[in-house]
């Protein structure tokens, strides 16, 4: 992914952020505006520190627990949660508080795939998250995952940008599933809500 391209990303999911925040002021029980407001926080999730990451990502949960307390069937609500359950697993270096993250992810995933078994995006959720535990030892090898977070300065040495980008593709191709599916049921969502669409088309 290129810089521009991330740039553009962040503009369009912190402008949908700010258009959920307004809409949740108007009118608090919508349960399509909580979810996409989660999506959002998800996708900004990817361009902060671990600490601002995962302030992010249980800010999201919250919404999507509202969400579904609104209507507990809404099963893309239930997957996102699946979603921001394993993104804060892999952000906790302790393999056994993981765990517990990526449980609850995997039972989200499951139910999404019993409320609409035909959705291949659902079971390809499930199919990954018995993978979680394995992918997450393997990132954690790699060293802090702070790396993997964030921008990272411009100036460095060779071998040093080297090793960002490994950990920063390790982090791309595990993230990839989750964050890049939840970015396009987000901005489906606000293009249907008639919001302007980014500047430039999202990363596939």
């Amino acid at each position: 992914m290129d810089m521009q391209s991330d740039f553009d990303r962040l503009l369009f999911f912190e402008h949908a952020r700010k258009t959920a925040e307004t809409t949740y002021a108007t009118d608090p029980l919508d349960a399509e505006n909580l979810t996409r407001w989660a999506g959002a926080l998800l996708e900004l999730s990817q361009f902060q520190s671990v600490s601002e990451s995962k302030k992010m990502i249980s800010d999201a949960i919250s919404k999507l627990e509202e969400a579904l307390e609104v209507n507990p069937q809404k099963h893309d609500a239930i997957w996102c949660l699946g979603n921001a359950y394993t993104s804060h697993g892999f952000l906790n270096p302790d393999e056994d508080e993981a765990k517990i993250f990526f449980d609850k992810a995997a039972q989200c995933f499951q139910q999404a795939v019993d409320a609409d078994p035909e959705n291949e995006l659902y079971q390809k959720s499930f199919e990954v998250s018995s993978k979680t535990s394995e992918l997450h030892a393997q990132i954690h090898k790699q060293g802090p995952l702070q790396q993997a977070m964030g921008p990272g300065p411009s100036t460095t040495t060779s071998s040093t940008k080297g090793a960002k980008k490994k950990s920063s593709d390790l982090k791309y191709d595990v993230f990839g599933w989750v964050i890049l599916a939840v970015g396009l049921v987000a901005w489906i969502g606000f293009a249907k809500s008639n919001m302007p669409p980014p500047a430039h088309p999202l990363p596939r």
